[in-house]
């Protein structure tokens, strides 16, 4: 498979995070759509890294990527633990606790 093929899958899988993202109001699915952003943006890396062999900054670069991802997630779930705990309830629209 070509560089292209991956540069599309990176983009579909972008672009339905994206829409998971901007689309849904529960902060767990947002979670998972940012997840999957940033998993495309690794494929997209790996794609580059598999064109150009003898450079292997798209593999570090991904490695960055995954590190960035764990953090957020952590943090993200713990936001979202604690959030709950409040509120009763993981909606968005009801988030007016974080405005101060």
């Amino acid at each position: 498979m070509g560089i292209g093929t991956y540069l599309a899958l990176a983009a579909v899988l972008f672009g339905i995070g994206a829409a998971g993202f901007l689309t849904r109001r529960n902060m767990l699915i947002q979670l998972m759509s940012i997840e999957l952003m940033l998993n495309s943006v690794n494929v997209m890396l790996l794609a580059f890294n598999r064109t150009y062999p003898s450079n292997h900054d798209g593999q570090v670069f991904a490695f960055f990527v995954i590190a960035v991802a764990a953090a957020e997630a952590a943090l993200g779930l713990a936001i979202l633990i604690a959030y709950y705990r409040i509120k009763k309830t993981v909606n968005t629209d009801d988030a007016t606790l974080l405005r101060h």
